[in-house]
């Protein structure tokens, strides 16, 4: 019903109009008609009041509204303000819960005992807010850029005896995408079991011929939330981020890195790509396992999750301790941003950051500039040139503030700059998929994984200190002396943060 309502309002607000402007009539009936609009505008502006949002994102929409007549309006019906009421993903999140619940609700009370101040800080409540487990029993190794990943990828592939399941946001049709599908289409002639799951809008350029390929060798393909439902479809805004591999539920890997040439840096357009990835065995496959068990759930209506061999858990020898938590529609609201701001908030020495995207809200602003006020290092490292105009703007746009608060920020030249990492005084750290910016934040599917004494973590600190020697630290005075030209168009990206 709220679903027709939308619809009906939208036709409406179309026809009205056509008649204020194109149509011949009396002044009287145009009068009407425009009455009508304003009032469908109002109502509008009404609804959007009662969410309750903050004052800026709340003055955003209305400008939109108001000044960009009907385009506005389906601009704001498409953005991902229905999640926000609570109507779309309602049945995801429902079901989701009541899997975690049911999944954790065996797990006895986890030990912090081993971990250091700031880490039981950060741990307790992560383990309250994320409902999936911490734990112990996990080996971690991290993968640097796509020559590191893709071979391990493809290794660990060739060596699968039962099933592979595989998730990605963008997977390419191209020199690379084509190998790992013909090492599939292999694997599922000598009897493994593939599922494939790919975002609808990400992976566009994952051609007709080769899904066919894949079906054809039995392979069961799906897409997550493809554009073919027309204007009933008011879920194209959300798309699903994660990356995701999980081989005989031994072997796991998730990060930054999607399937294309260009991760291997040999897109002349793009260049060197900088990024980091992480390949995991034992306790916590489990649960990200879990998390790729429920979007193809939700994609096809096929419940493995109470397959006990699917979910059967293998431990491993692990050196500290691993935390793998969802983000997104599907869960609880802004979870990852509050993770984001629970680690920084939780440091006593260093917070190290690499993101391509960061339009990051209040509340993880603030906590950067009170750390460094405190006298903890607060390194923020951004790529030199951006893939869109919006974000490398509004990014900048951020700068001013950090830099009077002492923070060090670094811009990564060598190429472009993809991972997702925060370090924690050198001995905790997050790695995933989700980017420091409010579509990671709210409208994305998202995975991260969190580290706490891992021996990986040193390997986090020590490429990102390789990192800092390809990269020009910003001095405030020459920032300060940008031209009007360069702090306009930062001003200008920064009205539409809310959205990015």
């Amino acid at each position: 019903m709220k679903r027709i309502w939308e619809f009906f309002l939208t036709i409406l607000l179309l026809i009205c109009l056509y008649i204020v402007f194109f149509a011949e009539g009396y002044v009287i009936v145009k009068t009407t008609f425009g009455l009508l609009y304003t009032a469908v505008i109002l109502y509008t502006i009404y609804s959007l009041m009662l969410e309750n949002r903050t004052a800026q994102h709340t003055l955003l929409w209305i400008y939109v509204l108001i000044l960009f007549p009907f385009i506005g309006y389906m601009f704001y019906l498409y953005s991902g303000q229905l999640y926000l009421k609570g109507h779309l993903f309602k049945s995801k999140r429902k079901n989701d819960r009541e899997e975690w619940i049911r999944v954790s609700k065996q797990e006895e009370k986890p030990d912090f005992s081993d971990l250091n101040r700031h880490q039981q800080c950060f741990a307790k409540h992560a383990h309250h807010i994320a409902l999936t487990r911490l734990n112990k029993k996990t080996g971690t190794k991290i993968l640097k850029n796509g020559q590191e990943t893709f071979p391990e990828i493809i290794r660990r592939l060739q060596e699968a005896k039962e099933y592979i399941h595989i998730q990605y946001y963008i997977f390419r049709s191209d020199r690379l995408g084509r190998d790992i599908i013909d090492l599939l289409i292999q694997k599922a002639e000598e009897g493994v079991k593939v599922r494939f799951l790919f975002d609808g809008i990400g992976s566009l350029s994952l051609q007709q011929h080769d899904i066919d390929r894949m079906k054809k060798a039995g392979i069961l393909v799906e897409s997550f939330l493809p554009v073919r439902y027309g204007f009933f479809n008011q879920k194209i805004n959300f798309r699903n981020h994660r990356k995701i591999i999980v081989i005989d539920g031994k072997v796991g890997f998730v990060g930054g890195l999607n399937v294309g040439v260009e991760y291997l840096g040999e897109d002349p357009d793009i260049g060197f790509w900088r990024d980091t990835h992480m390949v995991m065995e034992g306790e916590a496959v489990q649960v990200l396992h879990a998390i790729f068990l429920m979007d193809w759930e939700y994609v096809c209506g096929e419940d493995l999750l109470e397959d006990s061999h699917l979910t059967a858990s293998y431990p491993a020898e692990g050196d500290g301790t691993v935390h793998v938590v969802a983000s997104g529609p599907d869960t609880q609201l802004g979870i990852m941003s509050d993770l984001y701001y629970s680690l920084i908030s939780c440091a006593e020495k260093s917070i190290w950051i690499a993101t391509p995207y960061f339009v990051p809200n209040e509340a993880i602003r603030t906590a950067m500039r009170v750390a460094a006020k405190k006298g903890v290092q607060v390194r923020l490292m951004v790529p030199e040139i951006n893939d869109g105009f919006l974000t490398q703007y509004a990014t900048r746009s951020y700068f001013p503030e950090l830099l009077r608060s002492g923070i060090e920020i670094y811009s990564y030249k060598k190429g472009f700059l993809h991972q997702k990492v925060i370090i924690i005084d050198g001995d905790t750290a997050s790695i995933g998929t989700a980017n420091m910016d409010m579509r990671s934040f709210h409208l994305n599917f998202e995975v991260n994984v969190f580290l706490l004494n891992t021996a990986s973590v040193n390997d986090l600190v020590q490429q990102y200190e390789e990192d800092i020697e390809e990269s020009t630290k910003l001095r405030p005075v020459e920032f300060y002396k940008r031209g009007l030209w360069e702090r306009t168009k930062e001003s200008f990206a920064r009205l539409f943060s809310g959205v990015l």
